[in-house]
């Protein structure tokens, strides 16, 4: 993968965030240690880069960028707060299993939380997805529908972690077993586990979650956000898929994770996260998602095969101001440009142009 593949998603995808009146948060590389130990279960991998300080506090690179926004941000319930990041985290990478620094983009809504908020983080984290490959798909779950769910079929809470780990896998086998052992009759597990499998378009899936669903009271909100994307642009992309589960401990809401085609595992993950808030002592309410930048390093994207796509020739004799705006032209066009005076063996490139007076003639066509 080329490193100008990441460049160009990292840089459309903070465009994006902006467009939608996100604000660009910018933060110290490290933080005091005690935050990430408090709150491991919320990190991707508990490995943390730690360091002690010149007064004697144990600090730590960055391994995660919400965690510090929550600490950094002001307490303001009453109001939205909505920011974007493009930050480096340190933590072993899930390509190279060995500590690395990793460009991380997201972004965070914090404050007074509303179903439009929701639907609005829902479409960024598609609409990321897209600027990434258009072979993708946003899976969605509901933390809050499960729970209330596994409530009412009677499981104890030192159960429930245990059983979220089996909905995750898709372990149904292990999860009729838990709920045997803990008393629960035959008719609720085939409810959890018809649940559990039923996976597919809001369209298709919504009619026969709500037969199993609908009397819970975190039905009605779930559906109302998943209808009201029903007619966006991004539907086509949305999947309904209850064996996405993160800590209950942290989320308590829509959760979400992103995948693209040739990539075995998610490249964007997030959700709503008021348990994290409460626990970090925060009135407000929080959702938000991030890209895993590493994992597109592992994404075979056409683009890595060339370094540009036009390599402009000229000399001597080249007008400037005609080579200034044929550069520009094509680069309006959508390609990217090196203008030079001579070929270049270790450039790969598309097409090789020559500028001869006013017009471009074509040399080569590697496309």
């Amino acid at each position: 993968m080329q490193l100008g593949f990441i460049e160009n998603v990292m840089f459309s995808l903070r465009t994006l965030y902006n467009t939608y009146g996100y604000a660009q948060y910018t933060m110290s590389k490290f933080e005091e240690y005690d935050l990430y130990a408090r709150n491991k279960d919320f990190l991707i991998s508990d490995s943390v880069i730690t360091f002690t300080d010149t007064n004697g506090k144990l600090m730590a690179l960055k391994p995660d960028v919400t965690l510090s926004i929550v600490k950094n941000s002001k307490d303001e319930p009453n109001t939205v707060q909505k920011v974007f990041y493009n930050e480096n985290v340190y933590r072993v990478s899930k390509g190279s299993h060995s500590f690395k620094e990793i460009m991380q983009v997201g972004l965070e809504c914090l404050g007074a939380i509303d179903d439009y908020c929701i639907c609005e983080v829902l479409t960024l984290a598609a609409e990321s997805l897209q600027h990434i490959s258009p072979a993708c798909i946003l899976d969605v779950s509901h933390i809050g529908l499960l729970s209330d769910l596994i409530d009412r079929m009677g499981v104890p809470s030192e159960k429930k972690a245990e059983l979220f780990k089996c909905i995750g896998e898709k372990n149904t086998h292990e999860l009729q077993n838990i709920c045997r052992e803990v008393g629960v009759d035959d008719v609720a597990i085939g409810t959890l586990k018809q649940v559990v499998t039923t996976v597919g378009k809001p369209s298709n899936v919504l009619p026969k979650l709500s037969v199993l669903l609908s009397d819970l009271p975190s039905w009605g909100d779930f559906e109302h956000i998943i209808r009201a994307l029903e007619n966006d642009a991004i539907s086509e992309k949305l999947r309904i898929d209850f064996s996405v589960v993160d800590d209950i401990h942290y989320y308590n809401g829509i959760v979400f994770k992103g995948f693209i085609n040739g990539l075995p595992a998610a490249v964007l993950s997030g959700g709503q996260y008021d348990k994290l808030m409460q626990k970090m002592k925060r009135q407000s309410g929080a959702v938000g998602f991030a890209v895993y930048m590493d994992m597109l390093e592992r994404l075979d994207n056409t683009a890595s095969e060339y370094d540009v796509d036009v390599v402009l020739l000229y000399d001597e004799t080249t007008d400037l101001a005609i080579l200034r705006g044929k550069v520009s032209e094509l680069i309006q066009g959508g390609f990217r440009v090196l203008a030079q005076r001579e070929k270049t063996e270790t450039i790969r490139y598309k097409q090789l142009m020559k500028l001869r007076g006013n017009e471009v003639e074509i040399l080569e066509n590697n496309a």
